[in-house]
């Protein structure tokens, strides 16, 4: 075992380093304090400590690291803090008995738990400069909230079981709409405020790769986060989890979309300004997913979004639809899209409808291969050759053929 601890991205290596009550090393890494237990036998040789651990077969042995910037507590037995993470897990994580794959989904939940922040806020991921494949320069900053995804993950806890992350995901999405209105960006950071420009640092980041930090999406126009903010708001109100706050955020994603529907937009995978079918095809499917879930007395309101949402897909039908019968990406790209199954998933259109079944049948046949699932061609290459198969876009599949 070598512990090796630096911080400042390296410039000030551990110091002070000390043996103390029964072998537990003591040091500072810059304005951190360390403390290292279960390996008493260690030394150091000014730069690290080392030691060697032998376990036979079944055996185990705790080796605990603590770091903090302010003086450590006095020191718990291991099984302490495992004691607490597993209350806390308890606590966070919900049965979700009626799920297939339980284990994965619970797994799953607090994973995304994890991710997100007090004010609700989950992360696309933790990660930055993490690239897809070395020397391609497609790597990013992926710390940040994208309304979408949030979107995403308050409806899976609806649909799942878990209102903990649904409250904290139309929390998050109502407050973003009420500050923003129309202007309704499409990621924010974990705190409600705008992403910082794209910029390089000064490190040699992963292999294959730089460092950076920031994200170009904060100079963006995507029209389908308010389509996925009313899929949101009106899960919720399904649950009846939705207060006023929320029936006025909705109030403002649906007029947002009579307003901007029109307007070129960066679409769900952040390219070039397009009349993208995605982007509106999902605003159709929130508006009727809020126009099923208003209350009574909102009738002229939810018949007035049914109407917006039918005109919708009428105009992208127009401009939008293949000559096969099947929706295409936008009106100047006839190809077909792994996102385009998602609108008839949410329901903007029905799913026996040909346009639905036609699209299904292409992406199967065109963006699958043994089983996995790309997002478009990007151009005559082998789908893998352009990039790798993109998770989400399996997912989409599943659900639509379910």
């Amino acid at each position: 075992m070598e512990l090796n601890l630096a911080a400042g991205f390296g410039a000030h290596p551990l110091q002070d380093v000390r043996r103390g009550d029964r072998g537990r090393w003591t040091g500072r890494a810059g304005h951190l304090y360390v403390r290292w237990s279960g390996a008493p036998d260690a030394h150091h040789d000014g730069t690290a400590l080392r030691t060697v651990v032998s376990l036979s077969a079944g055996a185990h042995h705790d080796l605990v690291l603590e770091v903090s910037d302010r003086p450590l507590p006095e020191p718990e037995p291991a099984d302490a803090p495992w004691r607490v993470t597993e209350t806390r897990w308890a606590a966070c994580v919900p049965d979700l008995a009626g799920t297939l794959g339980r284990r994965d989904a619970r797994h799953a939940y607090a994973v995304m738990t994890g991710l997100t922040s007090p004010d609700g806020g989950t992360v696309a991921a933790a990660t930055t400069s993490l690239p897809e494949r070395a020397e391609q320069g497609r790597n990013y900053d992926y710390r940040y909230v994208w309304i979408r995804d949030q979107a995403y993950v308050g409806q899976a806890a609806a649909a799942a079981g878990g209102h903990r992350l649904l409250d904290d995901s139309v929390r998050y999405v109502t407050a973003r709409l009420l500050e923003h209105g129309p202007g309704l960006a499409p990621a924010y950071t974990p705190a409600g405020r705008a992403v910082p420009d794209q910029r390089a640092l000064d490190l040699p980041g992963y292999p294959g790769g730089f460092d950076i930090i920031g994200n170009r999406a904060n100079r963006q126009f995507q029209l389908d986060v308010f389509g996925e903010s009313l899929l949101l708001l009106a899960a919720a109100a399904r649950h009846d989890r939705l207060d006023a706050d929320g029936w006025r955020a909705a109030l403002i994603a649906a007029d947002a979309i009579a307003t901007r529907h029109r307007e070129k937009d960066a679409g769900i995978w952040e390219l070039h300004d397009d009349h993208w079918a995605h982007s509106r095809l999902t605003c159709a499917a929130g508006l009727r997913a809020i126009a099923r879930a208003a209350p009574r007395p909102w009738g002229g309101r939810a018949g007035g979004w049914e109407a917006l949402a039918d005109r919708i897909v009428a105009e992208t039908s127009a401009d939008c639809l293949h000559r096969t019968g099947r929706w295409q990406r936008s009106p100047t790209d006839t190809g077909v899209d792994a996102a385009l199954l998602m609108p008839a998933i949410r329901r903007a259109v029905p799913a026996d409808d040909p346009r639905t079944t036609i699209t299904l049948a292409t992406v199967r046949a065109d963006l699958a291969v043994d089983h996995y699932v790309y997002r478009f061609r990007h151009d005559r290459r082998p789908l893998q050759d352009a990039e790798g198969a993109f998770l989400l876009c399996g997912f989409a599949v599943a659900l639509a053929e379910h």
